[in-house]
């Protein structure tokens, strides 16, 4: 059986992994930005978001020679970054608003996919504003592609709580849309 390589970076990786300052360098330049997207979506806040960002690639250098090209190195990161968000939101003691019973409510495929509603940046100033506990479910499910049996797992939940979190986060996105008079600033 033929071998696929999973990494398109592996000659960088592979310097990176013999302690070389150049291609660290190099990975932390090819994958921050992503990285960093995924940090602020998580914490809702710049500095804090770098903060993690620095950390997650601190660990990642540390851990670099048990990476083993079984994945790619930007799912590897990923799942770094993710779970040190999920740490400093359980260090800050976030009450993540969860309740173990199934949201009712069902949202209409119409009133999600409503054009003028889902503009990229409102919905990015509306996440903002969402409850800690939706926002994270919301990031890791429909931004990460992480399904929710995973989601349980990473933040210690049920799997109901995880869809429940979701259909519930959707439905308060649409009202702080909808409202449309929303201030949001980068902290």
């Amino acid at each position: 059986m033929e071998t696929v390589n999973l990494d398109i970076h592996k000659p960088i990786i592979k310097k990176a992994q013999k302690g070389n300052p150049k291609a660290q360098k190099n990975l932390y330049e090819l994958y921050a930005k992503a990285m960093f997207n995924i940090c602020y979506r998580m914490m809702n806040n710049v500095a804090e978001a770098e903060d993690v960002l620095q950390e997650a690639f601190c660990e990642a250098f540390r851990k670099l020679d048990t990476f083993r090209f079984e994945s790619t190195f930007g799912a590897w990161i990923k799942r770094i970054v993710v779970n040190r968000c999920i740490n400093q939101l359980k260090k800050r003691k976030v009450e993540l608003e969860y309740g173990d019973h199934a949201y009712k409510h069902e949202l209409s495929e119409e009133t999600i996919e409503d054009d003028s509603l889902m503009q990229v940046e409102k919905i990015k100033r509306a996440m903002g504003l969402l409850p800690d506990g939706y926002r994270i479910v919301f990031s890791l499910y429909l931004l990460e592609g992480y399904d929710h049996q995973e989601i349980a797992g990473i933040l210690d939940i049920s799997e109901s709580t995880s869809k429940s979190q979701l259909a519930r986060a959707k439905k308060k996105l649409l009202e702080i849309i909808k409202a449309g008079n929303f201030e949001y600033s980068t902290n």
